[in-house]
């Protein structure tokens, strides 16, 4: 069995993508000096909340996806961020390969919530990621060709800083972000934007929220 070990050398936006993506930069190493043909990776990407440290900001605005401080010793958890794959081209020891990290600012992704409440200026500006890689490796085996997978305890970690996400998002959504509604609240939204004469949703939404702070106790 070939011995692998994965390293993540860098995370960045990437900025010619057509649509939203970081990228991961990986080092692969191949232990045994076994012949890799190729190998299809698969990679899960969790986020480790528990691992850094939150202001009062923060925590305030976590509430949704944790609750209060009182309870996270049971609601900060891992959790997966996405799911990506490559292609690594054939090698011998060591080869240096992108993996693609398709990215959304949809705020009904859980990572997308969390990344948004985050500030680049608490615990050093990084949010922890765990990388665990998977797939195939084809290699030149007994019979001049082998298949064997890639071992399950393949993972590695990474310090992704909170504005590299942020690089991302200002390249995609500038000034702006996104969210999604139910067809309904959409024309409801729409009847009460013509109803006003409101000229963009930020009006909208705006007066809605005012009308709300207005009638709360």
């Amino acid at each position: 069995m070939s011995g692998y070990t994965f390293t993540v050398l860098d995370v960045f936006a990437e900025p010619y993508a057509v649509t939203p993506q970081l990228t991961a930069r990986l080092r692969v190493e191949e232990s045994t000096g076994t012949v890799v043909h190729a190998m299809a990776l698969r990679c899960q990407i969790r986020i480790e909340p528990q691992r850094r440290g939150y202001d009062d900001e923060e925590a305030a605005d976590l509430r949704g996806l944790f609750g209060t401080r009182d309870r996270w010793s049971d609601t900060l958890r891992p959790f997966l961020w996405m799911q990506c794959n490559t292609t690594v081209q054939g090698f011998t020891g060591v080869t240096e390969v992108d993996l693609p990290m398709p990215a959304t600012y949809d705020f009904d992704v859980v990572g997308s919530r969390y990344l948004h409440a985050v500030d680049s200026a608490t615990e050093g500006g990084v949010v922890p990621l765990a990388f665990m890689f998977s797939g195939v490796v084809f290699t030149r085996g007994a019979n001049g060709f082998g298949v064997e997978q890639v071992p399950w305890d393949c993972d590695t970690s990474f310090q992704m800083p909170v504005a590299v996400w942020k690089r991302m998002i200002e390249l995609n959504y500038p000034g702006s972000g996104w969210m999604r509604a139910d067809h309904d609240v959409l024309a409801r939204l729409s009847d009460h934007r013509s109803e006003h004469g409101f000229t963009s949703w930020d009006e909208t939404l705006t007066d809605l929220l005012d009308a709300r702070r207005e009638v709360s106790p």
